[in-house]
């Protein structure tokens, strides 16, 4: 049974006392930087066991009176197709997620913002999707000398070429899909607006990672650098907060970095030089208050430290980032004191591998593949590949059958099924790969479920796999992927290729 070290209505209770607060300092009027992910925030209920994936929504629901919604993206991450990985989807399409999540929980998008727009063609077709669908657009352009070119920066050149977004609540929550995307400027931007105007709106910044109450080499806090090693964040002691107030506090290196800029931006809207004396200052995250039991969590962000060395080899493989990212999350699995096979799915999944290449008749040339997955009592689960169906499908088509009590040699899916979905991959859609990867054979399992009541049953087994943690000895198809995904199965792989091909349909 799952351990819970993270009490998520304390939370709720602190982080919404704790902005309205902070909004009662200024003028009716706080424009509030919301960093992270504001739904399904897995990585956070990953390393927080106990943590609502969702309960920024719900704390927007409780302060639905008070707020207006903002959403920032990023012009360069649309032009690139940038992918946000827990989803599988590009950051234009997870904007558009987010806008129906909103809007699930009765919460509506005041406007998107375009941020750093230079009228690249495939940002204005996204501009033209939204504006269709009734949203309000806003583009920014980059401004010339930002950061550091203050006068430019806070003049009718810099944030004054800006087109105002106009707001009616006292709380405006800017968000975005991702980092990086242009959150900070597009709320000072806002509020220098606002002071044109005769009001004296404010700033603050949400973040719930790194954890600044937390030590400096906590594994949450370390788990978060894992998560961010492809853009290079480093967590640090916030220098500005000890100089003032003699306390320790971590902050991380772009927010300290851009801190004394943010300041003296701050100072020249507001007349007030002394608003905030650091970057943890700007924050309202009671994250750390909400803890309940250290051991767990310090337990569990030490395993998303290995989930990410896994992922970045993966990506290195792809070609998606640098040798540098997967170097830097080794340094950090050394400061834990951890190695790959800390994670228990790894070793199981790789002796399966090895068995399988050692059954007799198998060739050299074959693709040994294996799964291990864990369920939720402990037990170790795997699976292998076969000319019927990927490994990821096997080991799942098993740990179902162990949760019903099933006998091992029974079988699920009815060999004509498997045989119909083969000829149709096959001979009709001309696939050179059709043995079934797991969404295929999630598909053929509930076909089976009408003449098959043990299908029937494992089917009902399903939903127990969530939050379980799989290992595969290779790169999972993007149907295997799709298909773990949806069953909330937290995956590694390792970096192997399952077959030769380049191209894999």
């Amino acid at each position: 049974m799952k351990r819970i070290g993270f009490d998520s209505e304390k939370y709720l209770a602190e982080q919404s006392a704790a902005i309205i607060e902070r909004s009662r300092q200024f003028d009716n009027k706080l424009y509030l930087e919301f960093g992270g992910k504001l739904t399904f925030d897995y990585h956070a209920a990953r390393v927080l066991p106990g943590f609502d994936p969702n309960v920024k929504i719900k704390l927007l629901q409780r302060l639905k009176d008070k707020i207006d919604i903002v959403i920032c993206i990023y012009a360069g991450d649309i032009e690139r197709k940038k992918i946000r990985a827990d989803f599988g989807i590009a950051y234009d399409a997870d904007t558009l997620r987010i806008i129906d999540d909103l809007r699930g929980y009765g919460l509506d998008v005041k406007a998107v913002v375009i941020t750093r727009y230079h009228d690249q063609p495939v940002v204005r077709s996204f501009m033209n999707k939204l504006e269709r669908r009734g949203i309000r657009i806003y583009a920014h352009r980059a401004i010339e000398g930002y950061p550091a070119d203050v006068d430019t920066i806070v003049s009718d050149a810099g944030y004054g070429a800006n087109e105002y977004i106009e707001t009616d609540k006292p709380i405006v929550v800017v968000t975005g899909p991702g980092p990086s995307s242009g959150k900070m400027a597009t709320c000072l931007s806002q509020v220098y607006h606002e002071y044109r105007r005769g009001v004296s709106a404010g700033y603050a910044k949400f973040e719930t990672f790194p954890v600044w109450n937390l030590p400096l080499e906590h594994p949450v806090n370390i788990a978060y650098e894992a998560a961010t090693a492809d853009i290079e964040d480093v967590n640090m002691v916030d220098p500005f907060h000890l100089s003032s107030y003699n306390k320790v506090a971590i902050n991380y290196n772009r927010d300290i970095e851009i801190f004394p800029v943010v300041r003296r931006i701050c100072a020249r809207i507001m007349n007030q030089d002394q608003l905030y004396k650091s970057p943890t200052d700007m924050g309202v995250n009671r994250v750390g208050f909400a803890i309940s039991d250290d051991a767990v969590v310090r337990e569990a962000a030490t395993q998303e430290v290995i989930r990410r060395y896994f992922r970045y080899r993966c990506e290195f493989a792809l070609g998606l980032v640098e040798s540098r990212t997967v170097d830097r999350i080794k340094m950090l699995m050394e400061t834990l004191g951890v190695t790959e096979e800390y994670r228990k799915v790894v070793l199981p999944a790789r002796e399966a591998a090895e068995a399988a290449r050692q059954t007799p008749g198998k060739g050299n040339d074959d693709f040994f593949c294996a799964a291990a997955l864990e369920l939720p009592d402990g037990t170790v689960i795997t699976g292998k590949n076969s000319p019927l169906m990927h490994a990821s499908s096997s080991c799942i088509l098993n740990a179902v059958k162990y949760l019903a009590h099933l006998p091992d040699e029974l079988l699920l899916i009815a060999p004509e099924v498997i045989d119909s979905v083969g000829h149709l991959k096959k001979d009709v859609l001309r696939s050179r790969h059709w043995s079934l990867d797991l969404s295929e054979t999630l598909i053929a399992l509930c076909v089976s479920c009408a003449h098959n009541p043990a299908a029937a049953l494992a089917v009902k087994k399903l939903g127990l796999l969530a939050e379980c943690e799989m290992h595969l000895t290779h790169l999972p198809t993007p149907g295997d992927e799709a298909g773990l995904r949806k069953l909330g199965i937290n995956v590694t792989s390792e970096p192997q290729f399952a077959s030769r091909d380049l191209f894999i349909d």
